[in-house]
């Protein structure tokens, strides 16, 4: 198993989880707008608490998005400034595939997720994936839309729905809808479910300099709308 530290704060959650050769040391707190305060000291905590330095993992890796603007700047930034002061490679992880981990975990007995992010201004991030394998398998690309725009992917079976997105369930069409099986709102993108996403990107892919890890917003022009977030 690789030494991995993985980061989030794409949304109101603020999470770091450090896998060392299959031990895993985790801290998840919600308190939105803090994430700049919170970020670095857990991480120092995580390291403290496991007793190894930065230099000694194998790779960094962060929430990329989609989720929030400002909170996912702040996972990259931070990423980005830890690999390169301890020559480490970094691994984007998208936050809906860290939420059909986290769905796979549920032990629901499904073997398909719609994830939904609540995205503001009346949209959704949205994506679709098989959750019957070891790892989850996209089937859609992902998306920025609004809920009343919603599809899924042809798919004998109900669907497992997740996020905070599906607090729009009343506005998605009711032909969806009517293929979703169980919900759970409260399931968001997660440190320790990216731990298990990275570990198979840097034996397959390997990692990426930091330089040229960067964020995932699906939204054009994100920056120019801070003022609507």
């Amino acid at each position: 198993m690789s030494r991995i530290l993985a980061l989030d704060t794409s949304t109101d959650a603020c999470s770091v989880a450090l896998s060392l050769d299959g031990e895993i040391l985790y801290e998840f707190v919600i308190e939105p707008r803090r994430h700049t305060h919170l970020l670095l000291p857990m991480v120092e905590r995580l390291l403290a608490q496991a007793g190894t330095a930065l230099n000694s993992l194998d790779a960094i890796a962060f929430g990329r998005g989609p989720g929030s603007f400002a909170g996912i700047r702040i996972a990259t930034g931070a990423a980005q400034g830890l690999a390169l002061g301890a020559d480490l490679p970094l691994l984007p992880i998208s936050t809906l595939a860290a939420m059909a981990v986290s769905a796979r975990a549920l032990n629901s007995g499904h073997s398909h997720v719609l994830t939904a992010l609540d995205a503001r201004m009346d949209e959704v991030y949205w994506g679709a994936f098989d959750i019957s394998g070891a790892l989850p398998q996209a089937l859609m690309e992902e998306s920025v839309r609004s809920p009343a725009d919603a599809e899924a992917p042809v798919h004998e079976g109900d669907w497992l729905a997740v996020g905070s997105g599906w607090r729009y369930t009343e506005q998605m069409p009711a032909a969806l809808t009517a293929k979703v099986a169980d919900k759970d709102e409260s399931i968001c993108p997660d440190a320790r479910a990216m731990l298990v996403l990275a570990q198979a990107q840097l034996v397959t892919e390997g990692g990426v300099a930091p330089e040229l890890a960067l964020p995932v917003y699906l939204r054009e022009g994100a920056w120019k709308k801070r003022d609507q977030q």
